[in-house]
């Protein structure tokens, strides 16, 4: 059985990356350093315990699991937190990965599934996005994130690492056999929030902004499944694997949008319970939000990497 090393693998998408992994036959091993993940997350491997900036542990982790291949997904994520404390961002997510991709190195290990994210494409100037939409960031978290695709790019070059980069869009969802779902401090994400509206763990949901150019005025991004996310994680190793994937990036997403005010009406309909709006104005996102469809994927392109287009 292959064994994968999967940084952050006690987290949201990590756990259930984990879940998919063994579900094809792979043994997942998690590296967390528990700030934002959870051990009881970690169901499908074992976990070994430590920072992304350490590359001792990490070579012990690598040597001990026989891991063949990485998936990373450990990163600081909070884009407000980024631009105020910017340092901390480029530290962990910059010379994390870094770290990492020396670690593989000391260990013979020349494959990696990168987490990346629709936040290096900035605001883009056409819609929808491609992978070949030119990456402009507007926060250091998609700054960050953006870097880590260079020097997997370099490393590449250098050093014969081939790498996947998959930049997500809007993660939601959970676990349909119930096993794993959302537990974030502080939570964040659209979907929970309105759903703890819903259930009364928290009097109202906050909506920023009602005067987009939509047809209700509320901002619209591109949600995707985690378990679909995670499928596509799979699938981007198999190429790894059988070398029909090197050096590329791909966008996860549907490409159909989702507004705000859809979300709510739709959480309404199937819990039927009301859900309180306090409504604010504008703020910044992980994700562009000046555009009709602000983060939406091209149409057709799935989590099954139907399409191939590489990344140098």
């Amino acid at each position: 059985m292959n064994t994968v090393l999967v940084t952050g693998g006690a987290g949201y998408i990590g756990s259930h990356v984990c879940k998919a992994l063994a579900g094809a036959g792979y043994r997942p091993v998690a590296y967390d350093s528990l700030v934002y993940g959870h051990e009881w997350a970690v169901k499908w491997g074992p976990l070994e315990r430590g920072d992304i900036l350490d590359r001792e542990r990490l070579c012990a982790a690598i040597r001990a699991s026989g891991a063949r291949a990485v998936i990373h997904l450990a990163a600081f994520a909070y884009v407000g937190e980024s631009v105020t404390d910017p340092g901390k961002y480029y530290r962990n997510n910059v010379v994390g990965t870094l770290t990492l991709l020396d670690a593989m190195r000391d260990c013979g290990v020349d494959k990696i599934v990168f987490s990346s994210t629709c936040a290096t494409y900035g605001v883009p100037e056409t819609l929808p996005i491609t992978e070949d939409t030119p990456q402009h960031p507007v926060n250091p978290y998609g700054t960050s994130k953006l870097m880590i695709e260079q020097v997997l790019a370099d490393y590449g070059r250098a050093y014969g690492i081939d790498h996947v980069s998959l930049r997500y869009f809007n993660a939601a969802g959970a676990d349909p056999d119930g096993a794993l779902g959302e537990d974030h401090d502080p939570e964040t994400h659209l979907i929970p929030l309105v759903l703890d509206a819903a259930s009364g763990r928290r009097p109202h949901i906050s909506v920023f902004g009602d005067d987009y150019d939509t047809p209700d005025g509320t901002c619209i991004r591109d949600y995707i499944h985690v378990s679909d996310l995670s499928k596509a994680h799979v699938l981007a190793l198999g190429g790894l694997e059988k070398s029909s994937l090197r050096h590329s990036a791909y966008n996860l997403g549907t490409g159909q949008g989702h507004s705000v005010a859809s979300v709510l009406e739709t959480a309404r309909r199937v819990t039927g319970r009301p859900i309180p709006v306090v409504r604010g104005s504008r703020r910044g996102s992980r994700c562009p939000a000046r555009r009709p469809v602000a983060c939406q994927a091209r149409p057709g392109v799935q989590p099954g990497l139907s399409e191939h287009r590489g990344h140098a």
